[in-house]
């Protein structure tokens, strides 16, 4: 191994050349994130013009295609603090509702077999039915069941 002397390890390194100042491209939101929108708009029941004229007045955009990472946390955040955000008249959030049909997908369960539970146990006559302290309850009683099928315990 040769010997280094100081000054040829103070000598500089190649050029750096500066990166030019432009600024970085919008980044378009995920295509799960562009899906979790239509959902809520399917689930919503919000009409094509309606859901457009939200899309302009939250983000600024006729389609959501076009939203970028900022829009698309403006428009959740608009859906959640508007009575849009509600999934039924007696006080269940949409996102509870979109919980409980998941976690019944998780546990393989159809919509009638999720229909006949609820009207089993809580005397309801479907999802639909239920408020947010029940749709509350459902929820911890479907995570409870599902940790004893992931357990092997059925």
């Amino acid at each position: 191994m040769a010997a280094r002397t100081p000054a040829a390890l103070k000598a500089p390194g190649p050029a750096v050349r500066p990166e030019p100042s432009v600024p970085p491209a919008p980044r378009w939101i995920s295509p799960k994130k562009l899906a979790l929108i239509h959902v809520v708009k399917k689930e919503l029941g919000l009409e094509d013009k309606e859901y457009r004229r939200i899309l302009w007045l939250v983000a600024g955009v006729r389609s959501a295609r076009d939203l970028d990472e900022a829009g698309f946390r403006r428009l959740m955040r608009h859906f959640v603090r508007s009575d849009y955000f509600r999934a039924n008249d007696a006080g269940m959030t949409l996102k509870q509702k979109l919980y409980v049909k998941s976690l019944a997908s998780d546990l393989g369960w159809d919509a009638g077999h999720l229909r006949n539970f609820i009207r089993k146990y809580y005397r309801r006559e479907g999802l639909e039915a239920l408020d947010r302290k029940l749709a509350s309850r459902l929820i911890e009683s479907l995570k409870a069941i599902r940790g004893q099928v992931v357990g092997g315990t059925e």
